[in-house]
């Protein structure tokens, strides 16, 4: 994987937390974005997750040093892909369900904690009919995290 997905253009307005919620089914406590800064439908775009203390997963891992758990980094970018996809298919697959199929050469160089902004990275690779395949990064102060290849489909309910 290259080690910078490509820039996303800034031409479309950034999508909010209620917006996100048309977009894609997850709700709180599995909705692990809170916003969408840029966006290239059909191609790419940047999500961003706040990191707070208050995340329910950091009671148990690990109440002594609070590391948000890489499974979850990894669903952050499956749930920034979801609101790529529906930005571009249009408002006839808001609130689809997209499940997982593959994961391929995930790699978290570093732990992330509260208190961080984490920013994911998300380059569409190819589609073909309901299957999307995507390049994934996740980056805290620029620096990389975390990494991932993965694809999805996306169903009716």
């Amino acid at each position: 994987m290259n080690d910078a997905v490509n820039e996303p253009s800034s031409g479309y307005p950034d999508i909010d937390i209620m917006r996100i919620m048309d977009l894609i089914p997850h709700r709180y406590p599995f909705l692990l974005i809170d916003k969408v800064v840029k966006i290239d439908p059909n191609v790419a775009c940047i999500g961003i997750k706040n990191v707070t203390i208050n995340e329910p997963f950091f009671a148990g891992h690990f109440p002594q040093r609070p590391v948000m758990p890489g499974v979850l980094i990894i669903e952050s970018m499956a749930q920034t892909a979801g609101c790529l996809v529906v930005t571009t298919l249009g408002p006839k697959s808001e609130g689809k369900l997209v499940y997982f199929m593959t994961v391929d050469n995930a790699r978290f160089r570093r732990p992330v904690v509260p208190g961080e902004c984490m920013e994911v990275h998300v380059k569409k690779l190819r589609n073909r009919g309901n299957v999307w395949k995507f390049e994934g990064q996740a980056k805290v102060e620029g620096l990389l995290v975390a990494e991932a290849t993965y694809s999805a489909m996306i169903l009716d309910h």
